[in-house]
């Protein structure tokens, strides 16, 4: 059986899971969004479901002043003797912290804090019952390490002093710690390269949890660096368990580049699976092959430009170990307000205020404050706007949506819409806006100092339906009349929306927004991508 990756498409990055109960969990990322570290099941690790998040409350999840890519980096899921824990650093105040749970598909604790410091920290129940609590750091001369204390998982008390375990490869950015016991050896793995284009994993062991570890002979043992062509790009950064059926597999982040010889990717670092082999006491990650497949950008899936190179390499078609079965895949939706009910896809900028939303089945409805009164466009660097999206998923995608802006709203230049939004210097907007001489339909790009207004189109009324075509390359902007015509406004290139451009980790939000004293109806949304 062959399943495509990612597995998870859009924004899900620094995966992370473990096995309980017969199911498999799975969390990841989520920077300055609220709710934070949302949490997927899995029966077959292949088709994943969100169930809900770990931070789900102000007290959890503290967002009020973040900046762009602040807030929560690379959580860690572990499970033992019947409870859950998620190990996660909120880089914006509290640092690296831990909360548990006994009900996966329930609320979490409020936040146990970890007194070391670096980032992805992780957790290790070792066979006697002690808990360690792994991060990276820095010596004191500036180099970086994986570093171990031990704790007490009552309460976060560190019992032992940090100690080095490991320097790494040599990489730059050594990162993604994660510690497990398999057949009497302790292995160690990291992530290094940063996670870029140069990214990969990397991992040691030995027989003592203390050291010296001896690194694996063929590191990276996962990496796309250096494969031009590839669409799959930055592999690094993940996780590995044993499967019920005795297949191994490894959970990990990556990103799709939009051209062969355009390295930029907008869509935000994704998850993706590969299996594992063992041998000699030490795992391979991926498949050994060398078919030519459509693992390549564009043309390149036709002429057969690269092909696979044996184990290591993370592709977009994987060949599943034959003892393991799953569901198939299924890449095509329609997302509606009604197939989101459950609010889970859905996320705001820092910690929403409350009373701005009120989001029914069919319809949202969006509050906004004039900036004479303090209120926040998508513009602000800090703070929570008036915004509610979901990830963008795909690269092609069409998405709709109605938008009402309330005729009676504030003086000034209120306005509701749709963002295509990285950051709040980097975003695409299609809006309603009210001005002298009336309401407008308008489409802005933002792309760092630069804005600009593409085109301004009078509407009878308040109320506008937009249509917005996405591809790798870019954008097209519609206004939707009355009578099903449709009215071009502008085209906008993903590549100014990308990491590359941009800077950061994050990836493109399709959001509803309202600003500037707005307040907006928005109604018949819905998101198509069709494989």
């Amino acid at each position: 059986m062959r399943y495509k990756n990612p597995v998870l498409r859009g924004m899900y990055p620094d995966p992370s899971m473990c096995a309980a109960n017969g199911k498999y969990y799975m969390v990841c990322s989520t920077f300055q969004y609220f709710p934070g570290v949302p949490v997927f099941e899995s029966e077959d690790l292949i088709n994943w479901k969100q169930i809900g998040h770990c931070l789900t409350r102000k007290s959890q999840l503290l967002l009020d002043k973040n900046n762009t890519g602040a807030g929560i980096y690379a959580p860690t899921i572990r499970f033992n003797n019947g409870r859950f824990y998620m190990v996660v650093t909120n880089v914006s105040n509290i640092g690296n912290f831990y909360v548990w749970t006994d009900d996966i598909h329930g609320e979490w604790s409020e936040p146990v804090i970890v007194e070391q410091d670096g980032i992805d920290p992780s957790l290790f129940f070792d066979d006697d019952g002690k808990v360690y609590f792994i991060s990276n750091g820095n010596d004191k001369d500036g180099r970086g390490y994986i570093q171990m204390s031990q704790i007490d998982i009552q309460t976060g008390r560190k019992i032992t002093e940090n100690e080095p375990l490991w320097y790494g490869t040599g990489g730059r950015y050594i990162e993604a710690p994660h510690m497990y016991k398999f057949g009497g050896y302790y292995y160690l793995l990291n992530a290094e390269g940063g996670t870029e284009y140069g990214h990969m994993v990397n991992y040691a062991r030995s027989k003592n949890i203390r050291g010296p570890y001896e690194p694996f002979p063929q590191n990276p043992v996962l990496t796309n660096r250096n494969l031009g062509g590839y669409q799959l790009q930055g592999a690094g950064h993940g996780d590995i368990l044993e499967a019920a059926d005795g297949t191994w597999w490894f959970c990990h982040l990556a990103f799709r580049q939009i051209d062969r010889y355009m390295p930029f990717h907008h869509l935000g670092r994704e998850t993706c699976m590969e299996p594992v082999t063992w041998k000699d006491g030490w795992f391979y990650i991926g498949t050994e092959n060398d078919r030519a497949d459509d693992t390549t950008c564009g043309a390149d899936v036709a002429s057969g430009y690269n092909t696979t190179q044996g184990f290591g390499k993370a592709l977009l078609e994987v060949d599943a170990p034959a003892a393991h079965r799953f569901a198939a895949q299924s890449l095509s939706y329609k997302k509606t307000f009604a197939t989101l009910s459950t609010r889970l896809d859905w996320c705001f900028l820092c910690n929403p205020i409350r009373e701005n939303y009120n989001l029914c089945a069919d319809f949202f409805d969006l509050i906004s404050l004039p900036k004479s009164a303090g209120g926040l466009s998508i513009d602000t660097p800090e703070g929570s706007p008036t915004f509610i999206g979901i990830r963008q998923c795909e690269f092609d995608e069409q998405i709709r949506c109605n938008v009402a802006l309330t005729a009676d709203c504030e003086a000034g230049q209120p306005e509701a819409g749709i963002t295509i939004y990285m950051d709040c210097n980097h975003h695409y907007d299609v809006y309603v806006t009210k001005r002298e001489g009336g309401f407008f339909a308008e489409c802005r790009v933002t792309i760092g100092s630069a804005r600009e207004v593409k085109k301004s189109v009078a509407i009878s009324g308040s109320a506008a339906g937009f249509k917005i075509v996405s591809s790798a390359y870019g954008y097209d902007f519609f206004l939707v009349l009355a009578d099903g015509r449709e009215d071009f406004l502008a085209h906008a290139e993903s590549r100014y929306l990308s990491s590359e451009v941009a800077c950061g980790f994050t990836g493109v939000f399709i959001g509803l927004y309202a600003q500037d004293g707005g307040c907006g109806k928005f109604s018949g949304f819905e998101s198509v991508h069709e494989e």
